[in-house]
């Protein structure tokens, strides 16, 4: 096929890397002792990250093509194939699954003390299921990895979450369930329409009537929406987050969220390019609506954690926003951008999970004046906190700086109202703030001060703190990876032209209704 380079390397690296973090399960389910159980997941997920070093050396930026792929016949009668490789797009997804399942073992070593192993294990599982997701370009085996993700979540929801868990956990398999299966559907449609193939490169060069689009595309919706989440299927969103442990929190945020939109980016657009802008409008407005909607709830939060979980659905509204302007400065700053929400909010939400562990409260309302008693907490988490609102040298300046250029191109109003949302977000960041860290310090406090951040929290930070200023100052270390693959991304949604015709129509019928 002329849209894949075989792998370049002497070794099936991309299988390596997947299946690491589950074969370290199956390891740690023969140790017995907490310690020998934390260290050796810490072990696998910095191995899987140094396993995967090679991609970026050897990645090919002068191409659109899918790189390191590898592939062998699994069911040959039904055309079914173990068929994996990556992208200029879904490499950097790569990187940020590794480098926060590291973390999330990091910040977990003395906050889970029940059922050690499991809880570790199931960290490893849904590692192999996110990262199986970013590389699979066959349908049923994306389908696998996509449905197996659920499992290891639900478990750190449902068994190590907070004391409303169970509702959270349930919630939350039930909505991506039901998105699941609707999807299901449309790939069962694709394969037949698509002469009897799963390959997903050979279904997106498919010529499927508009009707058929329409209907698949809406089939594959139902599961990306929710998962990304859209407004206003995004309502479990904050219960999981809320409940969830600080690594399930860090993945969910981090990772497992942008699973939605990176479906949107890897089948959607390119199969079903008529129906994708004939409800690009549509999107648009839903995004514009997650954006404002999002930042207004968290102006009237009581719960940290909670606050930074609504933060996530006006967030990902400037993802979804990016994406659906359908331009390369848009599609450009909302692939960027799912990168700089997970470094962001993921530090976020392990600056709650290490300051919870000293307080146990997650009530804002209970803390103030905070900043003497942990001065460098207060500085990191401020650090975090300029880079969430935007602020020009972090990087979320850099993803929604290119996001409103690409919604001013689709459409001025879209773009204004957009602009609104960062108004909004700096409103309630720097009010969280003022009153964790400004006000006058809660007597609680005098008595039995607060420690401040330990050299493993500092490690597990630093990361972060580096790529919110390396993709600040330097995007384009990470931008040159995407150039040519959404260059190719919009050439296949443009060659569609059944959507603009029935969208102009739809236009001029509503101009004369008015």
């Amino acid at each position: 096929m002329e849209e894949i380079i075989l792998n370049k390397l002497s070794y099936p690296i991309l299988s390596l890397i997947v299946f690491l973090p589950v074969l370290g399960a199956l390891l740690i389910m023969f140790l017995k002792k907490a310690r020998h159980i934390r260290w050796a997941t810490l072990f696998v997920t910095i191995a899987a990250f140094i396993a995967a070093l090679p991609l970026w050396s050897h990645f090919d930026k002068t191409t659109y093509k899918m790189q390191f792929v590898e592939l062998y016949h699994w069911i040959p009668s039904m055309g079914i194939n173990y068929f994996i490789g990556i992208d200029g797009i879904s490499v950097l997804f790569i990187f940020l699954t590794l480098l926060l399942g590291v973390l999330s073992v990091l910040v977990s070593f003395r906050s889970i003390e029940t059922k050690v192993k499991e809880f570790h294990m199931s960290i490893l599982v849904m590692e192999t299921a996110i990262l199986g997701v970013f590389v699979s370009l066959d349908f049923l085996l994306f389908y696998i990895f996509w449905e197996t993700m659920l499992i290891p979540m639900f478990l750190l929801i449902g068994v190590w979450g907070g004391s409303n868990r169970v509702y959270a956990a349930i919630k939350f398999f039930l909505y991506t369930l039901v998105g699941s299966l609707l999807m299901l559907v449309g790939i069962v449609v694709a394969y037949f329409y698509g002469g009897q193939t799963l390959n997903i490169l050979a279904l997106s060069s498919v010529q499927y009537p508009l009707h058929i689009q329409v209907w698949l595309f809406m089939a594959f919706f139902a599961a990306f929406a929710v998962k990304v989440p859209m407004f206003p299927v995004h309502t479990w969103l904050p219960d999981a987050h809320t409940e969830a442990p600080t690594a399930g929190s860090v993945i969910l945020a981090g990772v497992l969220i942008k699973m939605g939109a990176y479906g949107f980016l890897r089948f959607s657009m390119p199969m079903f390019p008529d129906a994708t802008v004939l409800f690009a409008w549509p999107i648009l407005i839903l995004s514009i609506i997650a954006i404002i909607y999002g930042a207004v709830i968290c102006l009237a939060q009581k719960d940290f954690k909670r606050l930074i979980a609504y933060s996530s659905v006006s967030h990902m509204g400037f993802v979804t926003l990016g994406l659906f302007a359908l331009n390369s400065q848009g599609l450009e700053g909302g692939i960027l951008q799912m990168v700089n929400h997970g470094i962001i909010t993921g530090a976020l939400f392990l600056m709650v999970g290490i300051i919870y562990e000293r307080t146990h409260t997650r009530v804002i309302a209970d803390y103030g004046g905070i900043a003497h008693a942990v001065p460098w907490y207060a500085g990191i988490f401020m650090i975090f906190t300029l880079a969430s609102i935007g602020l020009p040298g972090t990087n979320g300046f850099i993803g929604e700086f290119l996001i409103i250029l690409g919604a001013f191109k689709a459409h001025m109003i879209i773009g204004v109202l957009s602009a609104l949302g960062i108004i909004i977000g700096a409103a309630y960041m720097l009010r969280l703030y003022q009153q964790v860290f400004f006000e006058k310090l809660n007597s609680s406090y005098e008595n039995h001060p607060l420690p401040d951040l330990n050299l493993r929290e500092v490690i597990t930070l630093l990361p972060l703190i580096v790529l919110v200023f390396w993709i600040g100052f330097y995007p384009e270390t990470f931008l040159s990876y995407m150039h040519l693959s959404v260059e190719n991304l919009i050439q296949q949604v443009n060659a569609g032209s059944g959507g603009r015709h029935l969208l102009a129509e739809y236009i001029k019928i509503f101009r004369g209704a008015f």
